[in-house]
């Protein structure tokens, strides 16, 4: 039988950059390459890490003449690839746990925040989607039923087993959470980034796809 969505937990993560020597703004002491989960529940550090992480994905600017040129100081020329790239990536997915069995699916390499839609896919599409690579997450439909594959590479993975109802409630969740994340991360810019707030709010609000949130009063 397929389990309950007492024992699933679906949330929205992050993939950490590593930052060594960073110092634009304070960060946590988190493990690089690791995940963090993104809520309205982070600290301030919490959430400097998340706009650092999300800030070096996109620190590559395409060699165009029409691109604005990098700005020389530190604080601006880090920012630059996050406030001016249009198609901005945010490495990371959706992570799973059945928290009765221990198993866990995450988001493979190259999945990005940003193609979380495809969750819906399994639902109301074609009836399946991957996520990324190495390992090689896969969820298939089967009538009422949804099953995630936790490497789809290997013939012995692990899987999670839960209703199509359950999934699409967890998925709801999901975009809650990312949307406190984004009101806080608002909030945070404002009081930290007070020359960027407006512009580095509006790139995270496109970056995970989201409506911009209302932004403090300065």
């Amino acid at each position: 039988m397929p389990h309950t969505l007492r024992v699933i937990v679906l949330q929205p993560v992050l993939e950490v950059a590593a930052s060594p020597g960073f110092a634009l703004w304070p960060v946590a002491g988190i493990e690089p390459y690791g995940f963090l989960p993104l809520s309205g529940a982070l600290t301030p550090a919490e959430v400097g890490t998340a706009v650092m992480s999300i800030a070096a994905h996109n620190d590559v600017v395409p060699a165009a003449d029409d691109h604005p040129s990098r700005p020389e100081d530190p604080l601006g020329s880090f920012l630059h690839g996050l406030l001016t790239m249009d198609g901005l990536f945010v490495s990371g997915g959706l992570r799973v746990t059945d928290t009765a069995s221990g198993v866990t699916l995450l988001p493979g390499c190259c999945n990005g925040l940003e193609e979380r839609g495809d969750w819906f896919d399994v639902l109301d599409g074609n009836g399946w989607a991957s996520f990324g690579h190495d390992p090689s997450p896969l969820a298939e439909r089967h009538g009422d039923a949804v099953r995630l594959t936790v490497d789809a590479d290997r013939d012995d993975s692990p899987v999670i087993e839960l209703t199509a109802a359950d999934l699409r409630r967890l998925l709801t969740g999901a975009e809650r959470d990312l949307t406190e994340f984004l009101a806080l991360t608002a909030a945070w810019a404002a009081r930290q980034l007070p020359d960027h707030a407006a512009p580095v709010t509006s790139a995270l609000t496109r970056a995970l796809l989201l409506h911009a949130p209302d932004l403090p009063c300065a």
